[in-house]
């Protein structure tokens, strides 16, 4: 459905031997490296989201900017000009809790629960300005000639990828709750 641009597909290996020597570390902390790559990449897909909500918005401001109805530009509307203070506002935040996030892992700090923060935040957020840009698009919003249809498209695997939006919140409510 989105990021056509990337070959995704299942790997499957059978009877595969790796000589000792072609090892990557040590074999019995596989799955603590599993867990911990996952946990950057969280970081990963929050960048994403938020690369797509800035060009979602980039286009509705465009947009809403030149379409008139009325006799005025849509962005004197205040149902327009609110999603689109929304859209801004959300954009912000998404940058402060993706940027902490990543300062966090290039200082060597624990980033489990600020990258599920930024994870579960910035992709919800993702397909929520995705839909407004759509929105405030209207019918040209539906169409591939003005690209949001696709934004929408890749935001919704953002929610999914790297761990959903529900694995988002059990992770950061077992990490809040350890510190009480």
């Amino acid at each position: 459905m989105g990021l056509i641009g990337s070959d995704t597909r299942s790997v499957y290996f059978d009877n595969l031997e790796i000589p000792a020597s072609n090892i990557l570390g040590n074999p019995d902390k596989g799955f603590k490296n599993f867990l911990s790559t996952l946990t950057g990449g969280r970081i990963t897909i929050s960048a994403l989201a938020l690369g797509i909500s800035q060009a979602a918005y980039k286009i509705a401001l465009n947009y809403s900017h030149e379409r008139k109805a009325f006799g005025k530009k849509i962005n004197k509307f205040q149902s327009i000009s609110f999603k689109l203070a929304d859209m801004a506002t959300q954009i912000e935040a998404t940058k402060h809790l993706v940027y902490h996030a990543a300062w966090l892992k290039d200082n060597n700090h624990s980033i489990i629960k600020e990258a599920a923060i930024a994870k579960l935040f910035s992709s919800e957020n993702a397909m929520k300005i995705t839909t407004d840009a759509i929105q405030i698009l209207g019918g040209y919003g539906y169409i591939r000639e003005y690209n949001v249809e696709r934004f929408f498209r890749d935001a919704k695997i953002l929610e999914i990828g790297e761990g959903t939006s529900e694995i988002q919140r059990i992770i950061i409510a077992r990490e809040i709750l350890k510190s009480i």
